[in-house]
């Protein structure tokens, strides 16, 4: 069998000998060369790329050849990578160098660069590794910014001048650190989470365990890599245990999201899942007719993590598709987070979730009495669903924040975690890695992991119902502000889901309730105020029996997030208190006070605008359409990203211009601050989608004409809109 014989000698007998991430790469480019490891969905349905293990081996120990002759050992590298397997190499690249690598989103065009400074101060990175057509993007930034052009940068897709057969294998332990994984979370600046080859180990042999995982599983990610689930999970896992990874970008998932299940269906795949705003998406977008040909019986584990669980969205996902041969049972709600690697707890294969339904009065006092599923009762419920137990060496305990003290069974307290997937720290940080990291019950027991999430265990299942930081006090009573918000979203069809904050503001020393939250966009332009802020304070009242002091309404993705789309609830009330939020109506008490949008130019509507000549004014309807707008709302030279558009709606008109006019649009270069005639201009024609010679010489003419007026002025433009009209 081939090996190469650089590192022959430095195989291990057994994967059981592995000790880090190299290892078992190396045993599986040996024992399995030819095997494909990933496969990639540039489209999210066809096949674009591929791994085997003998091939990863190579392109890593090249990249790695090359870090090591620049003297990049023990350093941080920055991993700036598209959806790809790109990044899958550069990281196994570091891995190889001894580089602990630092992965992150990659800043579009036009985009705020102080977070990726920010990280690039914490972590003292002094390489970065990316694709040619991000460093041309980032290039242009550094002359303003000299900590970017400090960087020694590498595009891997690039010919690398190394000779893999000249990498040095380094002595890397169990306690080496593997990577940074940068987490901004809920308040903040960015703090990087040290996570060791030993950490990884233990946590992969964790979910392969609790999901029942063998070399015969195949699992399907659209989650970023540069995220913990998606990395832990999409990358490390496949690799650790030895099955298919299928990847596709999320945006091809937030596009389309039948992708998502017809490649489960396709692949057979036994293993995938995301957080619980999935589910709902693809029983809100998935058609009668697309679930016709969809298979989802070989999908044994569909999990939910990193946002709440809704046992509503469980029920209705399963309602959905049980005709496709989806059993409530393959849902797999889990727990877990950046500083334990990925993985908590989980619940035991092929059980459907377990639910526990308490009273909310004394839920409020951090007690838990469970009602009886059917039982009749004149108090009010809230519906949990459970998390599962923990697994391997981890350990699981419910302590009183202010006594240390360990919480008795079915009562309210903080999540303490031990065990060895637990990360090392913060980088850098020794005074919060010791808050965090280092929490000792009164007992001296100790030390666990303070998560800053809420919870209680029944029958050692646990349930969680919300930040400690985040718990609403008023007049003694806590209340959890995903609640409240759950209860806003629902109180009028115009607010948009998992996209508001609740929090409390002191006025005249009380605590009072605020409600900042987005507005559909369907309805920005017929928002009836009065009723909206009637239903939000009319449902609180009755579901939290709590008043609403002030109420914001914003424009539809405006409401801070975290890179994995946790509400930034700190954040929220800075900018509420600040006056920075983009509000569309807000309202304290009886006062109302509305902030106007600033009139629109008075433009002619585009079809005016050559349209025997060009498709302008059906690109116009088409993305009216999407965004539920008038075509008179969308103006030639206002950027498009002014009418509200969402990363889900960009992907939908991305892909429908693409099919029915055969134009390329470029992601990026779509979200950007761009007008519809940069829009077109910025278009490439698709040579799969231009079929007829008639077909391109139009396109050619129609981005001949829009070169020529992207040229004139917008005085010009409307000189030459009046003459035409």
């Amino acid at each position: 069998m081939f090996i190469h014989t650089i590192h022959q000698k430095s195989i291990i007998n057994h994967l059981s000998e592995a000790s880090t991430l190299v290892d078992i790469l190396l045993w599986r480019s040996y024992d399995q060369p030819d095997k494909r490891a990933y496969t990639f969905l540039q489209d999210g349905e066809t096949e674009s790329g591929s791994l085997t293990y003998r091939e990863l081996d190579l392109k890593a120990r090249k990249i790695a050849t090359y870090l090591q002759s620049l003297g990049a050992t023990q350093e941080r590298a920055l991993l700036l990578y598209p959806p790809g397997l790109e990044f899958i190499v550069a990281f196994f690249g570091c891995l190889y160098a001894g580089v602990i690598a630092v992965p992150l989103y990659p800043p579009k065009r036009n985009q705020k660069l102080s977070r990726l400074q920010a990280v690039i101060a914490d972590a003292g990175a002094k390489f970065a590794l990316t694709t040619q057509s991000i460093l041309e993007n980032v290039e242009i930034h550094f002359s303003e910014t000299p900590d970017l052009a400090a960087l020694n940068w590498l595009a891997t897709e690039q010919k690398i001048e190394s000779d893999p057969e000249q990498w040095q294998q380094l002595d890397i332990k169990k306690d080496s650190l593997a990577f940074l994984q940068y987490t901004s979370g809920s308040t903040g600046t960015p703090k990087g989470v040290m996570v060791s080859h030993g950490n990884l180990l233990n946590n992969s042999e964790y979910i392969k365990q609790a999901f029942e995982l063998n070399q015969d599983s195949v699992s399907i990610s659209w989650l970023p890599s540069f995220h913990d689930m998606g990395l832990i999970d999409g990358v490390i896992q496949p690799i650790y245990t030895g099955f298919l990874g299928v990847l596709m970008p999320s945006v091809a998932f937030l596009q389309k999201p039948i992708r998502w299940l017809e490649g489960i269906s396709h692949y057979r795949a036994t293993h995938s899942g995301g957080p619980n705003f999935a589910y709902d998406l693809c029983v809100q977008k998935i058609t009668p007719e697309q679930k016709e040909n969809l298979d989802l019986s070989s999908w044994l584990s569909a999990y939910s993590g990193a946002e709440p669980v809704r046992q509503d969205t469980i029920k209705r996902f399963t309602e959905s598709f049980k005709c496709c041969g989806f059993q409530e049972k393959f849902f797999y709600p889990c727990y877990g987070m950046a500083e334990t690697t990925l993985m908590i707890s989980g619940g035991l294969l092929g059980n459907e979730p377990s639910y526990c339904s308490v009273q909310v009065e004394l839920l409020q006092k951090h007690l838990v009495t469970e009602i009886a599923t059917g039982e009749k009762t004149n108090q009010k419920v809230q519906h949990f669903v459970s998390c599962g137990q923990s697994w391997l060496d981890t350990k699981i305990i419910i302590a009183n924040p202010k006594t240390l003290t360990e919480c008795r069974e079915e009562q309210v307290g903080e999540i303490w975690v031990s065990g060895s997937s637990v990360a090392q720290g913060y980088w850098n940080r020794p005074q919060q890695t010791q808050e965090t990291f280092q929490a000792y019950l009164a007992t001296g027991a100790g030390p666990f992991l303070r998560t800053g999430d809420l919870g209680f265990l029944k029958d050692r299942e646990l349930f969680i119902t919300g930040r400690l930081k985040d718990v609403i006090i008023i007049r003694g009573r806590n209340h959890y502000p995903q609640d409240i918000e759950l209860t806003v979203e629902r109180s009028h069809e115009a607010l948009k889901p998992n996209s508001g904050a609740a929090f409390t503001v002191e006025v005249e020393g009380e605590e009072r309730l605020v409600i900042v939250q987005e507005v559909e966009r369907s309805y920005l332009r017929k928002l009836d105020v009065d009723e909206v802020i009637e239903a939000i304070r009319r449902d609180i009242s009755q579901e939290h029996e709590l008043q609403v002091y002030a109420i914001a309404l914003i424009k539809t993705m405006s409401i801070p997030k975290t890179s994995s789309g946790k509400i930034q609830r700190h954040s929220c009330k800075l900018q509420f208190l600040n006056n920075t939020l983009s509000i569309v109506s807000s309202n304290i008490f009886a006062y109302k006070q509305t902030v106007e949008e600033s009139e629109q130019e008075d433009l002619p509507e585009l079809e005016t605008i050559l349209k025997e000549k060009v498709s302008l004014g059906e690109i116009r309807n088409l993305i009216a359409s999407i965004l539920q707008i008038k075509e008179s709302q969308i103006f030639l030279n206002r950027p498009l990203n002014r009418l509200g558009i969402d990363s889900i709606q960009a992907a939908e008109i991305k892909y429908q211009i693409e099919v029915k006019y055969g134009l390329v649009i470029s992601m990026e270069s779509f979200l950007d601050d761009i007008n519809l005639i940069e829009l077109i201009t910025n278009c490439s024609k698709s040579t799969e989608l231009s079929t007829t010679e008639s077909t391109k010489d139009k396109k050619n003419e129609t981005q001949e004409i829009l070169n020529n007026l992207n040229l004139l002025s917008e005085q010009e433009i409307d000189e030459l809109l009046k003459r035409m009209s």
